[in-house]
């Protein structure tokens, strides 16, 4: 198959056109061209996925053996790793993003399907201490089936994080990914397919959150749902979910702070700086694009960064010297562009960037330069709101009280960075910013043991480690009465 022929939906192990026929476009953001068609998911082809899904529990995926189920998802991590290739060109078509990078996250899914896929082998029971005469303890069941929901961002590693700790816990899944980004998702369920994984546990279904989304949420037979997007829309699936009590968890938005001390490493902390708040073109949530410097540092450090800024190259994404590839959307773009005039309209200074950028051959892409304002009041709005673009704003800090004070000075709580050669500074402020990820002297590191979560408006429940396996479980007491009498009045 070609990279675009995968364009309908996958449901019981088959790709199918939806059951009303629609169909959206897909664009390449690098051309502004539509890429192909693909098959709009609605209500009755979610409720064909739950039956199918509930067949594959109740068959042979509720059947297999443990290893066997750990056999194939590992399978999976084994596939991509071959095609890493053909599903990064792929990604890279589809979200802008450039190559090398589209390429590194190929490698992550694939990681995280090698961590996940005998996970289930690892969850162990407890054993209770109780009243004499008892015994008493807990297991982990599968919730049955999943919906998940994914952002255009990271849309293939985004799968990765979430549907192998699914899988591997014994559930089926709905994948609903962004109407933007539909491809390597459809690309994932032929792997899965192929790599043995019964038909039924596996179904994608490309579509519109008002539609595909809302339904997966309101559907009965969904005992939960994975959620990765903007804060707003995380607010709206809690609010539905929380209709039927149906389990949630939601990796949201983020307004990170990053955080540079004049006794810091400078170098380290200038390239490291620009990297989080241009990497992916902006558009990922732990960016850190409020940049909280020491006064006394401020204009060398501004001076430093900026010139970096201008020196990365904007360009075509199967370029390998291009550092940054194209907005995802007009949506997207006109989205920053507004927020860029709002900072300067507030009276923020504008020191580089702010406006599209021309890729020869591209000329019909959505492109646009890393941005850094300064003079910054931490109450504009581009100093509170996401923008999810290569927007930077610096905020001088005369103290360490007044830097945690300005790192909590959001309605978020996702990540921070922490950048000082004195440790006891560091661990200090790690404990009193709130956020659920921190980062000494580094930024955005992952990696599949480690779990995190979302503080305040940035969401709730656990992504990542041994944490996420067991979100998509439901914990169950058993009571054993040891003797011959029991309660009674």
């Amino acid at each position: 198959m070609t990279q675009t022929q995968l364009t309908q939906l996958f449901i019981e192990g088959e790709f199918v056109d939806s059951a009303l026929g629609g169909a959206f476009e897909t664009h390449n953001p690098a051309q502004g061209t539509v890429l192909t068609e693909v098959s709009e998911a609605t209500v009755a082809d979610v409720d064909l996925a739950v039956k199918a899904a509930q067949n594959a529990l109740v068959g042979p995926w509720g059947r297999m053996e443990l290893p066997e189920r750990a056999k194939v998802i590992r399978a999976v991590a084994e596939l991509l790793e071959q095609r890493v290739d053909e599903l990064a060109s792929l990604e890279s078509l589809d979200t802008g993003k450039p190559i090398n990078d589209a390429r590194d996250d190929v490698l992550e899914t694939a990681m995280w399907f090698d961590f996940y896929a005998d996970m289930g082998q690892k969850v162990r029971s407890s054993v209770i201490p109780s009243h004499k005469g008892y015994f008493n303890y807990t297991v982990r069941q599968p919730i049955g089936v999943v919906g998940l929901i994914i952002p255009w961002n990271y849309p293939l590693a985004l799968c990765g994080l979430k549907m192998p700790a699914a899988l591997a816990m014994g559930n089926a899944v709905l994948l609903k990914p962004a109407e933007q980004t539909p491809l390597s998702a459809l690309a994932l369920a032929n792997i899965c397919r192929e790599a043995g994984i019964p038909d039924g546990v596996v179904n994608v279904l490309p579509g519109y959150g008002t539609s595909a989304g809302r339904a997966i949420v309101e559907h009965p037979g969904v005992g939960m749902v994975s959620f990765t997007g903007s804060t707003e829309v995380g607010r709206e699936i809690a609010s539905l979910a929380g209709a039927s009590l149906k389990k949630i968890t939601l990796e949201l938005g983020g307004k990170s702070p990053n955080i540079v001390f004049a006794d810091a490493d400078l170098e380290l902390a200038s390239k490291n700086s620009l990297f989080t708040f241009a990497v992916n073109q902006g558009q990922l949530c732990t960016a850190g694009t409020r940049l909280l410097v020491e006064r006394d540092i401020h204009d060398e450090f501004v001076a430093e960064l900026s010139s970096q800024a201008e020196a990365l190259k904007v360009g075509a994404p199967d370029h390998p010297d291009t550092q940054l590839g194209a907005i995802i959307s007009p949506t997207q773009l006109s989205r920053i562009e507004t927020y860029v005039e709002a900072g300067k309209a507030a009276g923020a200074t504008l020191v580089t960037g702010g406006h599209q950028v021309n890729v020869s051959g591209h000329e019909g892409g959505w492109f646009y330069s890393p941005t850094i304002f300064t003079d910054v009041d931490s109450k504009m709005r581009i100093a509170q709101e996401e923008i999810f673009g290569p927007v930077l704003s610096v905020i001088p800090f005369d103290s360490e009280d007044q830097a945690i004070e300005l790192a909590n000075d959001v309605i978020y709580g996702l990540a921070a960075s922490i950048w000082t050669s004195r440790v006891e500074k560091a661990h200090r402020l790690a404990q009193e910013i709130e956020a659920g990820l921190i980062y000494l002297n580094t930024n955005n590191i992952t990696a599949p043991g480690s779990p995190y979560s979302g503080w305040k408006q940035s969401g709730t429940g656990t992504e990542g480690g041994f944490e996420q396996a067991e979100e998509f479980t439901r914990l169950k007491s058993v009571w054993l009465n040891l003797s011959d009498d029991v309660p009674h009045l």
